[in-house]
């Protein structure tokens, strides 16, 4: 079969590698589309993980093989379905506190092309090992296939969602305004939040307001301090960008016993761990954090725990991510995707690698 391969920082190659071979309780999936991530990006552009691998976690297709244990768990072939390539062991100290992202039982990677498991969507087919069944989503025939790949993401936003302490009424400003800072924005607007959005580009501005933000402001120009006219500031602010200046702008806006959630930041500081200095010089306030009360909290991946709510929010197109890709490749061009994904352009969202097998 066909499958890009890393082979090394920013070397991804279209190579013919072995149909994956499956056991007892996995399934052997037809990959359709898969997603383009930011992980992978920066997996791929910093070669921080040793080659060879084959990326891609957000991923859907069509069941080809499915093994005796998994036929007995009920999966059948030609079932339609969306992959999910973490799952966690739901019992260690981690799970116990939800943070599921920490455990090593989910830190495994559970989809493989080939090589060590790394998501496998960049390829025509990929093996489901048999610990990540239990995230294994059918997609209804109204949906297409890139709707099921795009439960990953959404997954990863609806969890941090979910770690913000907001009620209906609230004021939260969602910091970038990408694919990841559009479904925070509907969201959060779901869930009865006033949406202030802020970008650099007025394109995405524009397509914010589409996704359910009352206010929109451009985040050169506004004051950080009151906002666009909101004086008392916001409930809670995330940070879908990973850029400092807007963390530290953040705290200044958000009001006491307010919440910075920041998404956006994950690739780590060289070693040596947190720089205070460097925190300070950066404008963070650490006095106003303890005295006004402010939480600077993360998110970072999925949970496997609310993958049936991301299904239903996905599928029946409350949250309607149809609207967020804005570019499809096809498997020989998924370099093009990757390079596209990392430089975005201001008519580029989400970006699509379509592996030739929808119909």
């Amino acid at each position: 079969m066909r499958a890009v391969v890393y082979r090394g920082a920013d070397d991804l190659r279209l190579e013919r590698v072995p149909v994956p071979e499956i056991g007892a309780n996995e399934l052997l999936v037809k990959v359709a589309v898969c997603g383009v991530c930011p992980t992978d990006i920066k997996k791929i552009h910093y070669g921080t993980i040793q080659p060879p691998r084959i990326f891609g976690h957000e991923t859907a297709g069509t069941i080809v093989k499915a093994g005796l244990l998994a036929r007995r768990a009920g999966f059948r072939v030609g079932e339609r379905v969306a992959l999910h390539h973490h799952v966690p062991c739901l019992e260690c100290r981690f799970c116990r506190h939800r943070a599921h992202a920490q455990c090593e039982t989910y830190k495994r990677t559970g989809i493989t092309a080939g090589f060590e498991p790394a998501g496998g969507g960049f390829a025509e087919y990929a093996r489901v090992m048999g610990w990540v069944l239990p995230g294994v989503v059918r997609i209804p025939a109204k949906n297409s296939f890139a709707e099921g790949a795009m439960l990953e993401p959404v997954n990863t936003v609806l969890k941090a969602v979910k770690r913000l302490n907001v009620m209906r009424g609230d004021r939260v400003m969602v910091a970038g305004q990408g694919p990841i800072g559009l479904m925070f924005t509907k969201i959060l607007q779901l869930r009865g939040v006033q949406v202030l959005a802020t970008d650099l580009l007025e394109s995405r501005l524009k397509l914010a307001r589409k996704f359910g933000a009352k206010w929109t402001a451009n985040a050169r120009e506004m004051d950080h301090q009151k906002g666009p006219g909101f004086g008392a500031g916001m409930d809670a602010a995330v940070i879908a960008v990973p850029s400092d200046a807007a963390v530290s702008a953040a705290l200044g806006l958000v009001r006491g016993g307010g919440q910075v959630l920041l998404f956006a930041h994950t690739r780590r500081a060289a070693p040596g761990g947190f720089d205070s200095q460097a925190a300070g010089g950066a404008g963070i306030d650490f006095a106003s954090i303890c005295l006004d009360e402010k939480d600077l909290i993360g998110s970072y991946s999925a949970d496997f725990t609310i993958q049936q709510e991301v299904a239903r929010l996905v599928f029946s197109r409350q949250l309607d991510v149809r609207g967020l890709i804005s570019h499809r490749f096809p498997l020989e061009k998924t370099a093009s995707a990757v390079a596209l994904a990392a430089k975005p352009t201001e008519d580029s969202l989400k970006i699509i690698v379509a592996s030739g097998n929808e119909g």
